[in-house]
């Protein structure tokens, strides 16, 4: 599941201006911002946006807020105000095309940047800051548009007073994984402020993200040492631990727990408000705490009614039900979240837990719609789809497993299980045709040709299953002809028992099946029979005897030998 908060949170670095008084509440609400404390700051902003109404900078402030907070249409609102209320203030220009951005509008972000540029001073340096800014805040950075802005920031701040510029620098290197260059700018944003407690947050963010976790944790150690009460160094060091207890199993107990409590600190240093405790369910979720995380989205879910965020609770609740294996309560939780949804907000992770609910309710068709949804978006939800196709395997519907194999064998070839996917595919289509061929219905030799594809894709990927050459042996026993056999299954059974032969002989575990053995010895032996090779059948037959005395089929086809050359071969192993 995708979390809506921003891959990097950038400070603000507002302009101060105005009376004293003024100044000191706007640097407050910048303060609150920082600290993630939104729900406080918006309530501060409201208050100067009121008793300041021809003052830009409120505007901007309030806007970002709710763009922090995923209101893309509320800040839009506040946005346009501020542009109505001072019109020669670039920050609301930025402030819609930050919107804009946050909509997949880049054409209207671009025009509203261009408009900011042009209301504003050719030596001011923050409208140059703010719009970089702006390109790298969503969850699709554009690099290539935001450097020129950042790099001409830095240029007209000469005296590099203000600490944000390169702060805003480190976020765009550190975005592309070039630590070395962050790292750079990041040490020159604190020597400019040595209390800036976004760099060496930032700078734990980065080794965290290369998994340099010791490095990471001292950072942000040192981000508390200077402010214990500063929010966001706890909420780093809470998915630092997650991220560490997963990257190293032996530690998952301690790192885990170590997790939970930072993020129940940065929880209380916060408003606590309805989007803190959602950014706390979706922690949770990554957490693995799926008991907690049903208990903490039952009490937002409460608490809060009327939030135009609460399908995300829904998402989380049918998730949590899901992994709780309250399956009915998890079918309509994702139900009624797909009802109330923005489309657009719709996921791969949805499809994927609506179709394992709908298949624990035994909703089996629409379960593959939706998995095959899920996997379509996200390759790597194909093990959901490929437990329903086990699942039709297993209770012999093949026509429905090989369907949903190949679905799964499409967007899913070499990722994780797929040599049991094309394994259980090959089955199911020499099955089938087995079904058919008894009941003389006349199958389809498509379903081999299939089934063949599935056992040779296999073999590509793992050369040593030896069984699945032993199917293909099978499978071209099927295709040849009935009356006039040319013994298209020959070079499978010969190459079965090379391999199996080979591992007998070095004693290689797990041994091959006598039984299959001696099924490959018999077949290859009938057919050598029916092309009156005597030599050769005996020689089978007898390897055939070797492994299992009381073999019905080698000691007929030994007393046949001497009589008259028998029919040809029938398809039954």
């Amino acid at each position: 599941m995708k979390m809506t908060k921003k891959a990097i949170t950038l400070g603000l670095g507002l302009v101060v201006m105005g009376s004293a008084s003024f100044a000191q509440s706007l640097n407050d609400a910048k303060k609150a911002i920082d600290a993630e404390q939104y729900q406080k700051a918006a309530s501060m902003l409201k208050t100067l946006v009121n008793s300041q109404a021809s003052k830009g900078e409120n505007y901007y402030s309030l806007g970002e807020v709710y763009l922090k907070m995923d209101y893309v249409d509320s800040a839009r609102a506040v946005f346009t105000r501020g542009v109505t209320a001072d019109p020669k203030n670039s920050l609301n220009y930025i402030g819609l095309g930050e919107a804009d951005l946050l909509s997949n509008n880049a054409a209207s972000a671009k025009t509203n940047f261009a408009k900011a540029v042009e209301v504003s001073s050719k030596k001011d340096y923050i409208p140059q800051l703010y719009i970089g800014k702006a390109y790298i805040s969503t969850d699709k950075p554009d690099f290539e548009a935001a450097l020129p802005y950042l790099q001409k920031a830095d240029e007209l701040d000469a005296n590099d007073k203000d600490a944000e510029t390169f702060v805003a620098l480190g976020d765009y290197y550190a975005l592309q994984n070039k630590n070395s260059e962050a790292l750079q700018n990041y040490m020159r944003a604190m020597n400019i402020n040595e209390n800036l407690l976004r760099a060496p947050v930032q700078i734990g963010r980065m080794y965290k993200d290369s998994r340099a976790f010791p490095e990471s944790e001292e950072r942000l150690k040192e981000a508390i040492a200077k402010d214990a009460n500063y929010g966001p160094a706890y909420r780093e060091l809470a998915e630092l631990y997650m991220q560490w207890a997963n990257q190293v199993p032996a530690e998952f107990a301690t790192k885990s727990a170590q997790a939970l409590e930072n993020y129940k600190k940065y929880l209380d240093l916060t408003d606590k408000s309805f989007e803190s405790k959602l950014r706390y369910a979706q922690f949770l979720f990554y957490a693995g705490d799926f008991k907690t995380l049903e208990q903490v989205t039952s009490e937002i879910a409460a608490a809060s009614t009327n939030d135009p965020k609460l399908p995300v609770v829904l998402r989380l609740r049918g998730y949590s039900a899901f992994e709780n294996k309250n399956y009915p309560a998890s079918l309509q939780y994702m139900n009624d979240y797909f009802a109330k949804v923005d489309k657009s907000r719709i996921i791969a992770s949805d499809y994927l837990y609506l179709g394992k609910a709908q298949a624990q309710n035994k909703q089996d068709s629409l379960a593959v719609i939706n998995l095959t949804k899920a996997v379509e978006m996200d390759s790597t939800k194909a093990e959901a789809l490929a437990e329903v196709a086990k699942s039709y395997y297993d209770a012999k519907n093949y026509p429905k497993a090989i369907a949903t194999y190949d679905i799964v064998n499409k967007y899913n070839p070499n990722g994780k299980g797929s040599l049991y996917n094309y394994y259980y595919q090959g089955l199911a289509g020499y099955f089938l045709y087995g079904q058919g061929y008894s009941a003389k219905t006349n199958p389809s030799k498509d379903l081999l040709v299939k089934a063949d594809a599935a056992f040779a894709s296999l073999l590509k990927g793992a050369p040593g299953t030896i069984d699945a050459i032993l199917w293909r042996a099978r499978v071209a026993n099927f295709m040849d002809s009935d009356t006039d056999p040319k013994g298209l299954k020959l070079p499978y059974y010969q190459q079965y028992l090379d391999s199996a032969e080979a591992r007998v002989a070095k004693n290689v575990q797990p041994a091959p099946s006598p039984k299959s053995m001696v099924e490959a010895y018999n077949q290859i032996a009938g057919f050598a029979a029916y092309k009156e090779d005597k030599a050769k059948a005996k020689l089978y037959w007898d390897k055939a005897l070797a492994l299992d005395p009381q073999n019905a089929t080698a000691q007929e086809g030994l007393k046949q030998l001497a009589g008259p050359a028998p029919k040809a071969p029938v398809k039954k192993k």
